[in-house]
């Protein structure tokens, strides 16, 4: 699983001085104190990326959290030191349910070598720094495309003619309960596959183990992930993605398919 690093590989490519681009991901819905988190402690030269402003676009008709405008996303990777002849290592506190969002977006963007710190910042045992970190200005640009992206059109074809998955919490999908968004539900036809079965102990399971995970998507047809705004979705195409398989992401998810009454909204399992 080239694109998970573990954190005793970490741990030996920085003591061989390996040039690596580490950036903190630490977010969580509902809390703003990833920035102070990551100056209490992070890994030696890593720079603080925050997802709201990052990784995302402000809400509005696009979802809770639109992809970034390509130039600001490039801009703020550059502040952070991101090159693309340097390996990129992400991380965070919550087993890569944010991390994977700077992943995908760096992918999208065309970056050859992106990698998710397995286990993330809980798992770490090296060294730490505190303070912020201060790096040479990287050389990324902008170049938007390479992986899938749809709408919601686009996202109906695709639970009609192939496999959508719904990578939200079960009591979410079923409409049960909705902490977040105005409407309960999911979009009809939707298969639920949340982010916690890729997990056992905030470490990623073995490639057998999801890919029994992910059977769902053998049966044929396009294959796209969607969750309550874009950003834990991306955790299940990394898991996708390290079963050599591909997938769309529906950028605005659940936040902006309920933002037209006429989408119609399924409940239940």
């Amino acid at each position: 699983m080239a694109d998970l690093i573990s954190p005793d590989e970490l741990t030996e490519l920085l003591a061989q001085g390996r040039e690596m681009t580490l950036l903190d991901v630490r977010w969580q819905l509902g809390r703003t104190d990833g920035y102070d988190e990551y100056l209490a402690g992070h890994l030696p030269g890593a720079s603080y990326v925050d997802l709201e402003t990052d990784l995302a676009d402000p809400a509005g008709d696009g979802g809770r959290h639109p992809l970034p405008d390509p130039e600001r996303f490039a801009e703020a990777m550059r502040r952070c030191g991101v090159n693309r002849s340097h390996t990129v290592v992400v991380y965070d506190a919550t087993a890569g349910l944010a991390a994977t969002r700077a992943w995908w977006l760096l992918r999208y963007h065309g970056h050859p070598d992106v990698r998710l710190l397995d286990g993330g910042w809980t798992s770490w045992r090296g060294p730490v720094e505190t303070g912020e970190t201060r790096v040479l200005a990287g050389d990324f640009e902008s170049d938007p495309g390479h992986l899938a992206v749809i709408e919601a059109d686009g996202a109906a074809d695709v639970a009609r003619r192939g496999v959508l998955l719904d990578a939200r919490a079960p009591e979410r999908f079923r409409g049960e309960h909705e902490p977040v968004d105005p409407v309960a539900g999911h979009v009809p036809g939707a298969v639920n596959l949340p982010t916690a079965e890729n997990l056992r102990d905030d470490r990623w399971k073995s490639t057998d183990e999801l890919a029994e995970i992910y059977a769902v998507t053998d049966r044929g047809g396009p294959v796209a992930v969607y969750c309550g705004s874009g950003v834990t979705a991306t955790h299940d195409l990394f898991a996708l993605h390290l079963l050599g398989r591909g997938g769309a992401l529906y950028a605005g998810s659940w936040s902006h398919w309920v933002t037209d009454p006429d989408r119609p909204v399924a409940t239940g399992p």
